[in-house]
Formats: C-alpha cells, structure tokens, sequence
C-alpha cells in the first residue's frame, strides 16, 4: 500500500514545484512606503523585490523578469514616467504590465502622462489594499499563464527536435539498407545474367538476357535514386556546401530551371545536424519554386560566417502573395521556420506578385558539444 502512494505523493510534490513563484516589483523612494506595500502584498506568496529609486529598478528589471511592476510616480533623480519609458524601451521588458501609484494633486495630467508611457493601471494614493491585491493578483495569474505556456511551446519544439532527428537516423538507416543490401543483390544478379548470356547460343534467348540486363541496370539507377532522395550520400561524405552544389544541379536538370550558385570555399565541415537542418530547408525552397514560382532562373547564395551561417534563395517568378507568405496553411513553410527556429535561426520570405520570391535563412554557429 505504501509503495502504491509514494509514486502519487512524488507526482504531487513535483507538480507543486513545477509552479515557479512570480517575482513582483515594487519601486518606491519611501521605505515606509515600500514597507507598507511588502506587508500588503505578502499575502500573495511570491517573490517581492524592491528598489528606492528608478535606476535601481532599472538594474533590477535587466536580471529579472517581473510579472508586474508597481512604480511611484514622484522619485527624486529618474521619476516614474522616465522609468517606465526606459522599462518599455528594452525588448525582455517591453511588455511587462507597470501599474503607477502616486499621490499627486494633478492626477488628471499625471494619469495622461502614465498611459503614455506604458501604464496598464493608476492608483492613487492611499491604495485600497484589496483593490491593489486583486489586481496584482491577476497579473501574476496572467505571468504563470504565459510561463505555462512557454514552458509547453519549448516542450513542443523539443519532441519536434527529437522527431526530426529520429527520421533523418532512420531516412539514413534505410537509404544505406537500400543501397548496400538491395544494390549487392542486383549487381550478383546482373553478373549472373551475363554468365548466363555468354554459354547461351540461341539468339532468342540471348536478346532476352540483354533485356534482362538493361531492366537490371534501370532498376539499379532506380535504387540509387530512392536512397540519395532518402539521405544524399554527399551531405554526409562531403558536407552542406558539395551537397547544396548537387542539389542545385539536380534541381536544374530535372526541371530546366536555370541556377545560378555562389558557394565559399570548402572549409571547416559544420555540425552534421545543422547541415542536415539547412540542406532540408534548401530543398524545401527549391520544391516551392518548381512547384508554384514558374520561374526560368533561381540564384542560390550560400555564405558561411564565424558566427553566422546563410542562405539566400530568389526566383524571378510570379511572386508570393501576403497570405501565402504567411505560411499559416504551407507544412513546407512552418517546416522551414520550425526547422530554423530549433537551431534559434530565422527564415524571412519577401516578394511581390510577379516580381519573384526572395528566402533568406539565418542560423547562429555555436558550440553544440
């Protein structure tokens, strides 16, 4: 019975954990006010930082994040309103909710003032405890909305990082199984059907052997091509630059697509997975463009930074349209964006109707050891 509620008593403790505590910012130069605003809000069981002025707010705002901010408006040195101008200034704390409390005579001005800095709230001074409790309340409800949410949009991408490997692991497995075991196979029977044809004498039996080997052969270009579209033999054994290379000349021969490729220099070969990441990417542009640009030319720029690899891909068809932009009903472009963003990359696509469509993807370089 007691190793049946160990495993649920575990369970609870680590849900209990998983709720992380909301750090709440007061900002006051009155200690009593700042004091008054602590007991107030301890009720609320989370985190309570405080500062006596804007700059240290300011300080504090760049370590942390805050599920809201509560800022006085009078402060000698950087006052309320230039302190929240600079709060919304940084991306991290762009929207971080700040309700002003003050004391001013001129509240009409003043509250004006606030909304334009950012303010969600205004509260005169002094607060009604339950009024400003309710409201805190509510933002740090909103915060752990937000921090769920994000929490479970990295959980997604996560699987959907573990998903594409195994397939690409298991693209690769059967690629080498197709071509090793099946190609071994039909180059044995080939050699057999030659042994045969040689000790025949009969013409009509020799016409069918050469049959025999011609089918042999086209069904050997057959294997090749269903395991080099599974996993190219080049990204591996050669890299992303050789492989970008093939695939731009495949592309231009099996679809009379005129490329024009500006590669660098071979060097340092790039992590297998990022090049993996970055050839699906091209392949799914050059797909989009054979299927929808109607394009006659596609320039293909690939360039390899320090700390920065890119790729540049335009077409000089019909364009794209806003919604088709997008992406929202395009697999291949959420592919493309979801692929990119794994490795903390971007993908941007410009262009106009009949005007041509630009790709541009950027990924960081960086140690994944």
């Amino acid at each position: 019975m007691n190793k049946a509620v160990e495993p649920l008593a575990g369970f609870k403790a680590e849900a209990a954990e998983a709720v992380p505590r909301a750090k709440i910012l007061l900002v006051d130069d009155e200690p009593k006010s700042l004091y008054a605003l602590q007991q107030l809000l301890s009720t609320l069981e989370q985190d309570l930082l405080t500062a006596p002025s804007g700059e240290e707010a300011l300080r504090l705002v760049l370590e942390n994040d805050f599920a809201v901010i509560l800022l006085d408006v009078r402060m000698p040195g950087i006052d309320g309103f230039e302190t929240a101008r600079l709060i919304r200034s940084r991306e991290r704390s762009r929207h971080t909710p700040i309700i002003f409390l003050t004391a001013a005579a001129d509240e009409m001005a003043s509250m004006f003032r606030g909304y334009e800095v950012g303010a969600v709230d205004y509260l005169m001074k002094p607060v009604v405890p339950d009024v400003l409790k309710s409201k805190v309340a509510v933002f740090v409800e909103l915060h752990a909305k937000s921090e769920r949410l994000r929490e479970s949009e990295d959980k997604l991408r996560r699987l959907a990082a573990h998903l594409i490997s195994i397939r690409e692991e298991e693209r690769a497995h059967i690629a080498r199984e197709i071509h090793d075991e099946l190609g071994q196979v039909l180059t044995g029977l080939k050699m057999e059907v030659v042994w045969l044809a040689k000790h025949l004498r009969e013409k009509e039996l020799i016409d069918k052997t050469d049959s025999m080997g011609k089918l042999i052969d086209s069904t050997v270009q057959t294997v090749r091509k269903i395991a080099t579209g599974l996993r190219p033999e080049m990204l591996d054994d050669m890299g992303l630059i050789a492989a970008v290379a093939w695939q731009a000349r495949e592309f231009q021969k099996r679809t009379g697509i005129r490329c024009r490729v500006k590669l660098p220099p071979e060097g340092a070969r790039l992590d297998i997975d990022l090049s993996t990441t970055m050839f699906r990417i091209f392949q799914e542009i050059l797909t989009n463009v054979a299927r929808h640009a109607r394009a006659t030319r596609v320039d293909i720029e690939l360039d390899v930074a320090a700390d920065r690899i890119a790729l540049d891909v335009a077409d000089n068809g019909v364009g794209i349209s806003d919604s088709n932009r997008r992406g929202k009903k395009s697999l291949g472009l959420l592919g493309m964006h979801e692929r990119a963003l794994l490795f903390g990359g971007e993908v941007r696509i410009s262009g106009r109707e009949s005007h041509g469509t630009r790709v541009c993807v950027s990924i960081p370089l960086r140690d994944r050891a």
